[in-house]
């Protein structure tokens, strides 16, 4: 059984440690700092936290200025809050001018559980993907946050870091190097492909895992990178597989599955189904149970693989 970590735990102790090597680091907060973890850099560099309230707007254009003046600040609170309350703040005053600000947002997608919709951000990807000069990441495990934390500090301009509540399995070795723009194949196979970000990473490995004891190999394609999005790797695994599905704890409209559909419409049409939130909002609930509601579960990317794969026979 893999380990499991919540990647907004990876996110606090990844903030520590480059807080350590870089004094141009701030970290700033909107009084959710023991739930996005950031109280674990607040304890280490108390002199480089602020903690805004439940302001998020002014977050942004404070983050705005310390960018503005030379210092990397991460802004930090629930993803519904960040890319919506504060949604004009980051469009006008960080996206627009291309400011050195990151926005580091848990509690993303269904997984936030009990707290109910108000709480549930199933559109954050779309909203942060649409800007102008963002970079938008979403890590698949604890190694990933690491790496995207590291590489969001050595980008030059706006970066959204998409993180979760609930805990994640571990899928990547100690020795991983994260790449911005670069898929990871984690699994070979030509039949069809998944293509999945986040949670439905460890979901994709397991639906492909039933399958191979079906006799179909599947490749399996971990995109934390949703913008700036590999096309040739979405394009390669099309051409070569002829099948494509994807996984996303968002909904289908605008996230993952927006962006890998308008890469095969372009360049590469084959059979796509998209796995995720079907335009709707979540509710309160367990998170294992919201899954299985809403389909996101690894039975559910076997079913989708099924069907691509029937249409993909249809085609040839």
């Amino acid at each position: 059984m893999a380990e499991k970590i919540a990647t907004r735990e990876a996110y606090g102790r990844a903030l520590v440690a480059l807080g350590a090597a870089n004094p141009d680091i701030v970290v700033l907060d909107a009084d959710l700092a023991k739930s996005t973890k950031t109280i674990d850099f607040k304890k280490r560099f108390p002199e480089r936290f602020f903690d805004f309230g439940v302001a998020e707007q002014n977050m942004m254009g404070t983050a705005a200025g310390l960018a503005a003046a030379g210092k990397i600040p991460f802004c930090s609170t629930f993803a519904v809050f960040a890319t919506g309350r504060a949604f004009d703040q980051i469009r006008q005053s960080i996206a627009y001018p291309r400011l050195n600000v990151k926005i580091a947002a848990s509690h993303a997608g269904i997984t936030v559980g009990e707290d109910g919709s108000s709480h549930q951000s199933v559109e954050d990807i779309a909203l942060m993907r649409a800007l102008p000069n963002m970079t938008v990441f979403v890590p698949a495990d604890a190694v990933e946050v690491a790496g995207a934390v590291k590489a969001a500090v050595a980008l030059d301009g706006p970066v959204y870091i998409r993180l979760g509540r609930a805990p994640v399995p571990v899928i990547h070795g100690e020795d991983f190097v994260f790449r911005p723009g670069e898929a990871v194949l984690l699994r070979p196979g030509n039949d069809a492909t998944v293509i999945a970000t986040g949670i439905m990473v460890a979901a994709a490995l397991e639906a492909a895992a039933v399958l191979a004891q079906e006799g179909v190999a599947v490749r399996v394609l971990n995109v934390h990178t949703i913008k700036p999005l590999d096309v040739a790797a979405v394009t390669r695994a099309a051409l070569e597989t002829g099948a494509v599905v994807t996984a996303e704890e968002h909904s289908i409209i605008g996230g993952l599955g927006s962006a890998v559909a308008e890469v095969l419409g372009e360049h590469c049409p084959v059979p796509l189904k998209r796995v995720g939130i079907r335009d709707t909002f979540g509710e309160s609930g367990k998170p294992q149970e919201l899954l299985e509601k809403y389909g996101l579960t690894p039975a559910d990317i076997v079913a989708a693989v099924k069907e691509v794969l029937g249409r993909k026979g249809k085609n040839s």
